[in-house]
């Protein structure tokens, strides 16, 4: 078996603010690491909270990108699309651009130091006010690394208020990821899809609930960014084992790996190989899908794309 480390990877879901290493939470005075799975999503959500309002400073902003940065290449990751809740951070600190121009110089910090390259998307709480998306979007219009915004949180808050921002955001060019189909079921992925003119979905696992939405997601090749050690944490599956990756892979669904931010993303590709006794040429299937399903530049693809088939022989 090789080495998973080495296999070139695209890492599409995963939120800046949950990948702060531990030890930089405890001497910025956060939280212990929860241990085993949340109780439920609000659980999760009030404890990546606590997290993200330790960050004050553009040097703590910036560190936790480099970290980031670093982590993920020492992954085997060589392309990123990092989600960060900037208008959030800004409107908390009486500081609009301060967050996100000190991620991007770190990002900036890491690609120099570890040769990954980073592409940033912007995301909104559904439980947020409109306006806060309104200055998202004005946000992702201003930086070139920003490449796109979307909807995040819990599902149960609908996307119905949000729509005429994503008119703007997909007008003007931005990509958009939204969250559905994690928590709630088939509708909020049509919302995503209809309203919010979804390019990929965030999760996406419930779609398997409903066999038209199926056939429609598969015709018209919106990819899933799966992250199946979240969903067990999350409480959302079981567990690992009964995961619908196998599934969703079966109905010939565009399946990428991710993390959410809640584990190290060669790891979950070896916890795949274990429990779903995926050999390396499936592994590859599914970097090289993640590749195809990133917004990267083409030539970036192809690069990768190769480093995926080097891999194998």
């Amino acid at each position: 078996m090789r080495d998973v480390r080495s296999l070139p990877k695209a890492h599409l879901h995963v939120h800046l603010e949950s990948t702060v290493r531990p030890e930089t939470v405890r001497e910025l005075g956060g939280p212990p690491e929860p241990c085993g799975t949340f109780a439920s999503f609000r659980e999760f959500a009030d404890q990546r909270a606590r997290v993200r309002d330790l960050l004050r400073t553009a040097e703590q902003f910036r560190r936790i990108a480099v970290e980031f940065c670093a982590d993920e290449a020492a992954q085997g990751t060589r392309y990123a699309e990092v989600t960060f809740t900037a208008a959030s951070h800004g409107e908390r600190l009486g500081a609009a651009e301060m967050p996100l121009e000190a991620v991007l110089d770190g990002l900036a910090e890491g690609r120099a130091r570890y040769g990954i390259e980073c592409r940033v998307l912007l995301d909104h709480s559904r439980r947020r006010p409109v306006e806060r998306l309104w200055r998202t979007y004005k946000l992702a219009c201003r930086y070139d690394e920003v490449i796109g915004m979307g909807l995040a949180g819990d599902e149960a808050y609908p996307l119905a208020p949000f729509a005429q921002v994503c008119d703007a955001a997909r007008d003007a060019g931005l990509r958009l990821v939204h969250h559905a189909g994690e928590a709630a079921g088939p509708a909020s992925i049509r919302a995503a899809l209809d309203l919010g003119h979804a390019e990929r979905l965030g999760h996406g696992i419930r779609v398997l609930d409903d066999e038209a939405l199926v056939s429609e997601v598969r015709e018209r090749g919106i990819p899933l960014e799966v992250c199946p050690t979240s969903n067990v944490l999350l409480g959302l599956v079981p567990s690992l084992a009964a995961h619908p990756l196998p599934r969703l892979r079966s109905a010939g669904l565009a399946v990428t790996i991710n993390t959410d931010g809640e584990t190290a993303l060669a790891d979950e590709y070896a916890r795949l190989r274990q429990v779903f006794g995926y050999a390396d040429a499936d592994l590859a299937t599914l970097a090289r899908t993640s590749i195809d399903a990133s917004f990267a530049p083409a030539a970036l693809k192809a690069e990768l794309r190769a480093g995926a088939d080097a891999w194998l022989t």
